[in-house]
């Protein structure tokens, strides 16, 4: 039964995730926070969700860009370069950015009598990121369920899964990964040094999939 939204960025994780579970996707929802990336990443979330005949809304968050802190948010030359860990990528922390966008969806869903909310994360963001982690998760979708009426749930079924897990995923739904955006700094071409993208390119290696990504 269709009685999902999901919160599709147009990154590798949430693309996948929406050929993965299309069956129960009622809508597709982005957010443009006003990130270095958001103008590379939204227009193929839109394309995907059309290409399976998913509805698809992008909703600004202009507030993030304007009193957030986070270096996603300042310009390519703030992204720092290096491996995918909390150390190197702490500064791309957008403070509460999951909880504000699960709330709006949770918000969507209810205003369309749907059930499901789903999202992503992934177990390799749990360190960097404390709204991807599965207490926060948890947590979060017992407060939507006692804020509604319809008892919106999350579902986020690739928590404990690591992005090789989601590429591999990806490889049996025959995902062509060019037709998603990684990059942090969100110049026209992935940069190839940030951690996202060093995390991609790992990723599709130990998935055993070409990687045909166009780096600078």
């Amino acid at each position: 039964m269709k009685d999902s939204v999901i919160i599709v960025s147009g990154g590798m994780d949430s693309v996948t995730m929406l050929y993965d579970y299309q069956e129960e996707i009622v809508l597709g929802i982005s957010f443009d926070y006003g990130s270095n990336h958001n103008a590379k990443e939204i227009p193929l979330a839109r394309m995907h969700c059309e290409r399976l005949g998913i509805p698809h809304i992008t909703i600004p968050l202009d507030f993030m860009h304007q009193y957030f802190k986070s270096s996603l948010l300042e310009g390519a030359e703030a992204i720092p370069e290096g491996h995918y860990d909390a150390e190197n990528m702490a500064s791309t922390v957008v403070p509460f950015r999951n909880g504000i966008m699960l709330s709006i969806a949770c918000g969507i869903a209810e205003s369309r009598g749907l059930t499901q909310v789903m999202i992503a994360n992934h177990g390799g963001d749990h360190t960097i990121y404390p709204d991807c982690r599965p207490e926060f998760i948890r947590s979060m979708s017992e407060a939507m369920t006692q804020g509604t009426d319809t008892k919106v749930t999350i579902h986020a079924p690739y928590t404990h899964l690591t992005k090789s897990d989601i590429a591999r995923r990806g490889k049996s739904l025959g995902i062509d990964y060019s037709e998603t955006w990684s990059c942090y700094k969100g110049g026209e071409k992935h940069c190839g040094r940030c951690g996202t993208c060093i995390e991609r390119k790992e990723a599709l290696m130990e998935a055993g999939i070409v990687d045909t990504t166009p780096y600078e």
